[in-house]
C-alpha cells in the first residue's frame, strides 16, 4: 500500500462521564496520556501519510508542548498537525479533514478514547476502503437487544443484525468534503454522533470491518481501571 491514507483524531470532547478537571484524553494511562497510544500507532505506520488531531482551543498549547517533549521520531513529527476542534465531534472532524494537506485519497477517523486500536484493524480498514468504499469498525452484539419506551420493553431485535459501532470510520476525503458542503448549505436536523451517520443520511453505502473488545472506548472511571490492568498484563 502506498500512502493513500490520512487520519483525523477528534480529541475535542471533555469526557464529562469520566469526571475530573482535565479531558480524559489527557489523563495518564500506564504513565502515558490516553491520546498518545493511538496517535503513536498511526504515526508509526508507513501507510499513513499524515495525522491531524483536532483538540479543544483551550488545550491546544498543552497538546503542542506535551508532544514537543514526547519521544517521537522526526518522521512521526513531520506527519503530525494539531488544529482546533469544533463545537460538536463531527465539526472537529470537519476541521481536521479540511486541514489535510497530503495527496491522500482516504481519511480514517478514530476516537483517541480508543487507545488500543491494532495495526491489523487499521490495515483491514484501508483494504476495505480500496476494495469496497466507506466503512466503519464495529463488533457484533453479544447481548439480546431490547427496544424500550418509558421503561417498558416494546420489542426485541434480532441481535444477529446488530453491530456496536467503533472507530476508525473511514471514507474518501473528497466525498466527506462534498457532504460537509451540503450540510453547510442545508444544516442537518440532527447531531451526527459519528461519520457513518452522515454517510448514511446522504444515502452513501457504509461497510463493516469487524472489530474487537480491545478497541472499546474508555468512558468511565471503571473503564480506566480495566484499561490500566490490560497494560500491566500486556
Amino acid at each position: 500500500m502506498d500512502k493513500k491514507f490520512a487520519v483525523v483524531l477528534p480529541a475535542g470532547g471533555l469526557g464529562k462521564r469520566m469526571g475530573g478537571n482535565i479531558p480524559k484524553q489527557l489523563m495518564l494511562l500506564g504513565g502515558k496520556p490516553v491520546y498518545r497510544y493511538c496517535l503513536e500507532t498511526f504515526l508509526s505506520m508507513d501507510e499513513i501519510a499524515e495525522v491531524v488531531m483536532a483538540v479543544p482551543a483551550d488545550w491546544k498549547s498543552h497538546f503542542e508542548n506535551e508532544l514537543a517533549a514526547a519521544s517521537l521520531t522526526p518522521e512521526m513529527r513531520a506527519k503530525l498537525k494539531i488544529v482546533v476542534g469544533g463545537a460538536e465531534r463531527w465539526q472537529s472532524v470537519e476541521n481536521g479533514v479540511n486541514a489535510l494537506t497530503s495527496s491522500a485519497e482516504y481519511v480514517l477517523v478514530h476516537d483517541v478514547a480508543r487507545p488500543f486500536i491494532s495495526k491489523e484493524t487499521i490495515l483491514d480498514v484501508c483494504r476495505t476502503l480500496e476494495t469496497k468504499g466507506a466503512c466503519l469498525v464495529a463488533k457484533p452484539a453479544v447481548d439480546t437487544i431490547k427496544i424500550a419506551a418509558d421503561g417498558r420493553v416494546e420489542k426485541t431485535i434480532d441481535r444477529n443484525t446488530v453491530w456496536m459501532a467503533q472507530t476508525p470510520q473511514a471514507a474518501r476525503i473528497d466525498l466527506l468534503k462534498k457532504l460537509y458542503a451540503r450540510i453547510a448549505a442545508e444544516p442537518l436536523n440532527f447531531v451526527p454522533t459519528d461519520e457513518a451517520s452522515i454517510l448514511e443520511f446522504f444515502g452513501e453505502p457504509v461497510y463493516i470491518v469487524k472489530g474487537a473488545a480491545a478497541n472499546d472506548k474508555l468512558t468511565t472511571p471503571e473503564d480506566f481501571e480495566i484499561f490500566a490492568a490490560k497494560i500491566k498484563t500486556a
